[in-house]
C-alpha cells in the first residue's frame, strides 16, 4: 500500500483504546478510502459492510447477513429491522472481551433509502454502544452529507463522534511512489496531468512515456480515464450541463464569478450558487492572496484536481477537433505545449514541498501563511505577483519564492522580478528569496545567488527533500 500512514495510524489508535469509538471518514470519490479500511481491517476481526445503491430492505438483509456470519458463522434471517439488527451487534459485542469493530461504507446510500436511520444509530449509542468497547465507522463519498447531515449539529449524531477524518489525494511526492522508474521530471508531468488521485496514478503504464499513456489511456473515448469526469458529475450531480460550463470556463482561465458567468452566458448569482455546491464535492477552491482575509475581494476560483484541469483544458473543450487528428497526434500536440499548462501546476507544487520543509524544520521559520500572492505593487504602481510567498505569524518574515517551468536556465530578469514583487512588502523585514527553476540557472543567477545567499532549487530536489540547500542566513 503506498502512503497513508498517517489514517491507518489513527484508525490503529482508536481500535486499540478501550472505550466507545466512532469514526467518521469521508473524502471525494476515488480517493482511496475503501483501500485504507480494507488495509486496516487486515489486522484484526472486523465487520466490514458496504452499502450499496439498493433499497433499505436488501442493504438490511446484506447487513443482517455480515453480522450473522461473523457472530455465529451463518445466515438465518434478515432481521425486522435495523433496531433489531443493532441491538443484537450490541448485544453480541458486550459479550466478548476484544474491541469489536463496525465499518459501514458507504453510509449515504443507507441513509438516502432510510431517512431515520441516523437517529436509529443515535439511539443504539446512547442506550447501548457508548458504554461498549466498539468502534463504529462510517464513511462516506458525498461529502457534503458526511459533514452536514452526519456531523452537522442539526444530526441526530452530533456530540457522539470520537473522530474524523477527511482522506485528501495525494501531494506530487507521495504520488511518485507510483512510477518508481520514471524520471523526477516524468513523476511531476504525471502528477501535473492525473493529479493526486489513486485510481487515476494506478491508470497509467509505468512502461510508456507520458505522451504514449495520454493516446492509450486519456484519450481513447474506451477508457475509464476519458469518461471519468463526466460520468463523477453524473453521479454527484443532477444537471451537469452548467457545472460542466463552469468546470470548463476555470479551467481555460476564467477565474472570478463575473468572468465565468460571462464566459458560459449564465447569471453571476447562478454561478455563484453551483459553484458553492463544486466546492462542497471538493472539486472547486477558492484561493485569496496569501496573507489576506479569507473575505478578500480578490479572490479567484481554481480547480482542485489537476486531472480535471488537464481533461477540461485538452479533452471536453477540444474533443471534436482532436478526434480528426487521432489518439497519436494529439497526444504530440498537447506534449508540445504542456509547459504552459505545467506552469501553475509547478507553482503548486513547490508550494506543497515548502510545506514539507516547514514539517521538517527545514526553513528558516515556521510559516503562519503560505500561498501564491497577487496584487498593486507600489514601487512599480501596478499589477505585481509572487509565485509563493511564506509569512510568519508577525508577518516580518518572510519567504519570496519564483517558480519557473520552462525550458531554459531562468536568467537574471526573473531574478530581479522577485526582488522587486517583494518590494510590495515593507513590513517583512527579514527575507530569504528561493527559485524554483525546471533547467536550471544561468551563470550570472549562480553567482549572484551564490553572494546573496539565495536558494536554487530544481526538480531532484523537491523529491529529495534534502535540507542542506538551505541557508538560514539573512538577508
Amino acid at each position: 500500500m503506498i502512503g497513508r500512514k498517517k489514517e491507518l495510524a489513527v484508525l490503529q489508535r482508536m481500535a486499540g483504546s478501550r472505550r466507545f469509538e466512532f469514526l467518521v471518514m469521508y473524502g471525494r470519490r476515488r480517493v482511496g478510502k475503501t483501500t485504507i479500511l480494507q488495509e486496516f481491517a487486515k489486522g484484526q476481526p472486523v465487520i466490514f459492510f458496504p452499502a450499496q445503491e439498493k433499497n433499505d430492505a436488501l442493504n438490511l438483509q446484506d447487513f443482517s447477513q455480515s453480522l450473522q456470519e461473523y457472530f455465529a458463522d451463518a445466515f438465518l434471517a434478515p432481521f425486522p429491522d435495523w433496531e433489531r439488527a443493532f441491538a443484537y451487534f450490541g448485544k453480541q459485542a458486550a459479550s466478548r472481551p476484544e474491541k469489536t469493530i463496525l465499518i459501514i461504507d458507504e453510509f449515504p446510500f443507507l441513509a438516502a433509502q432510510n431517512a431515520s436511520i441516523k437517529s436509529i444509530l443515535q439511539h443504539a449509542i446512547d442506550h447501548a454502544w457508548q458504554q461498549q468497547n466498539i468502534m463504529l465507522v462510517l464513511c462516506g463519498s458525498s461529502v457534503s452529507f458526511m459533514v452536514n447531515d452526519v456531523m452537522g449539529y442539526k444530526s441526530p449524531l452530533y456530540g457522539r463522534i470520537t473522530g474524523q477524518m477527511e482522506v485528501l489525494p495525494f501531494d506530487y511526492f507521495d504520488s511518485a511512489s507510483f512510477f518508481p522508474h520514471y524520471s523526477e521530471e516524468e513523476r511531476l508531468l504525471a502528477y501535473g496531468i492525473l493529479g493526486g488521485i489513486p485510481r487515476y496514478l494506478n491508470a497509467f503504464d509505468e512502461q510508456e512515456s507520458i505522451e504514449q499513456n495520454l493516446a492509450h489511456q486519456v484519450l481513447p473515448e474506451s477508457t475509464f480515464l476519458n469518461d471519468e469526469p463526466q460520468m463523477l458529475l453524473r453521479m454527484e450531480l443532477r444537471e451537469p450541463v452548467v457545472y460542466n460550463s463552469i468546470l470548463e470556463a476555470i479551467a481555460t482561465g476564467a477565474n472570478k464569478v463575473q468572468m465565468i458567468a460571462d464566459r458560459i452566458h449564465e447569471p453571476a448569482g447562478k454561478c455563484s450558487k453551483y459553484l458553492s455546491v463544486l466546492q462542497n464535492i471538493r472539486l472547486v477552491r477558492k484561493i485569496v492572496p496569501c496573507g489576506e482575509a479569507r473575505t478578500s475581494k480578490k479572490g479567484i476560483y481554481i480547480l482542485t484536481d489537476f486531472y480535471y484541469t488537464f481533461w477540461y483544458r485538452y479533452v471536453f473543450s477540444k474533443r471534436s477537433f482532436y478526434a480528426l487528428l487521432g489518439e497519436e497526434e494529439t497526444a504530440k500536440r498537447i506534449m508540445a505545449g504542456i509547459a504552459d499548462y505545467m506552469g501553475p501546476v509547478f507553482e503548486q507544487v513547490c508550494c506543497s514541498y515548502l510545506l514539507r520543509m516547514a514539517k521538517l524544520g527545514a526553513l528558516p521559520f515556521l510559516p503562519a501563511h503560505i500561498g501564491k500572492w497577487w496584487g498593486t505593487n507600489p514601487v512599480l504602481r501596478q499589477q505585481d505577483d509572487v509565485d509563493v510567498l511564506a509569512l510568519d505569524e508577525s508577518g516580518t518574515r518572510g519567504l519570496f519564492c519564483e517558480c519557473k517551468y520552462q525550458s531554459r536556465p531562468m536568467p537574471m530578469e526573473e531574478y530581479e522580478d522577485l526582488l522587486t514583487a517583494a518590494m510590495a512588502f515593507p513590513q517583512v523585514k527579514k527575507r530569504w528569496y528561493v527559485f524554483f527553476s525546471r533547467s536550471g540557472y544561468t551563470q550570472p543567477v549562480r553567482e549572484r545567488a551564490q553572494r546573496e545567499g539565495a536558494v536554487l532549487l530544481q526538480i531532484p530536489d523537491l523529491y529529495s527533500l534534502d535540507s542542506t540547500a538551505w541557508r538560514n542566513d539573512e538577508k
